[in-house]
Parts: C-alpha cells; structure tokens; sequence
C-alpha cells in the first residue's frame, strides 16, 4: 500500500525556490497539506498538491505552542492519518514527529531518493543551488553527502 504523502511549508518552499517542484509529483503522484502550509507557502499550489484540514484541532493547537502554525498542523495531520510520511525539516519538528512515532522524511531526504529513483542526474549540484537559496544545512552534512555522492 502507498504511503499518504503530508508535506509541511519547508520542502515545498525550498524546491520551489530552485524550480525542482516537481520532484515531489516524479516521486509521489498526490502531496497533502494543511491549510496553514498553504497560507506559508503562498503561492499558487499545483493540482496535484491538495489540502485537507487537521479534525483534531485540540491536538493542533497544542503543538502549536511549540511550534510554528504549519509544522503543528502538519504533525496534527499525520496523527490522523495512517501510513502517511511527513515530510519535514526543522529540528524541533522533526523530534516531535519522532516522539510520536511518525515516520519522517527532509527535503534532502527526498532529493537522495529523486537521485536514487533517476530523476535527479546531479544531487550535488541541486544541494547546492538549495543552500545558495537559503536553505540551511549543516557543513558536516553537506560534507557527508559530497563524500557519498560526490564525483565517484
């Protein structure tokens, strides 16, 4: 069974900015998100991404006291959904979902898989044109996917 896709603003935001949109459709066919990730992201949506609204708002509201309105409904969502992945990067959202045993995914995550499924020819290169964008990752993590990666 294929897993229900639920992405929060940061994946979205940052694939935009360098025109690789797309990738997320090439891998997983339907993107669900929230209302709140919508309103974050701004722009229009394609068709293929499509919003759903959190039924427990308690829950939503709750995590919103320790996280931004977009990552807490994303979370919100994926404890409603099953077998979805939640795609998500900031640090405090990602131990959160962890804790609630959601199964998780980064944006670099999902370039790995999109170079690993074909539809990326040079990782690097689009890590990179992410990090120029503003999309922030740690030396130690860009190094060690150059290590693995990188020119063979």
């Amino acid at each position: 069974m294929n897993k229900i896709i639920i992405s929060d603003a940061s994946c979205l935001i940052a694939l935009s900015n360098i025109d690789q949109l797309n990738i997320l459709r090439d891998l997983y066919k339907e993107i669900i998100i929230t209302e709140e990730v919508k309103d974050e992201f701004g722009d229009e949506l394609p068709i293929w991404i499509n919003t759903q609204k959190v039924k427990n708002i308690a829950k939503k509201k709750e995590l919103e006291t320790i996280l931004d309105k977009g990552e807490a409904s994303s979370i919100a969502l994926s404890l409603e959904i099953e077998n979805s992945l939640l795609i998500i990067d900031e640090s405090k959202g990602r131990k959160i979902a962890n804790s609630l045993n959601l199964q998780i995914i980064g944006t670099i995550g999902v370039l790995i898989l999109a170079n690993k499924k074909g539809l990326i020819k040079d990782l690097i290169s689009v890590i990179l044109k992410l990090v120029n964008k503003g999309f922030r990752l740690s030396d130690s993590l860009l190094n060690k996917i150059i290590d693995q990666y990188g020119m063979k």
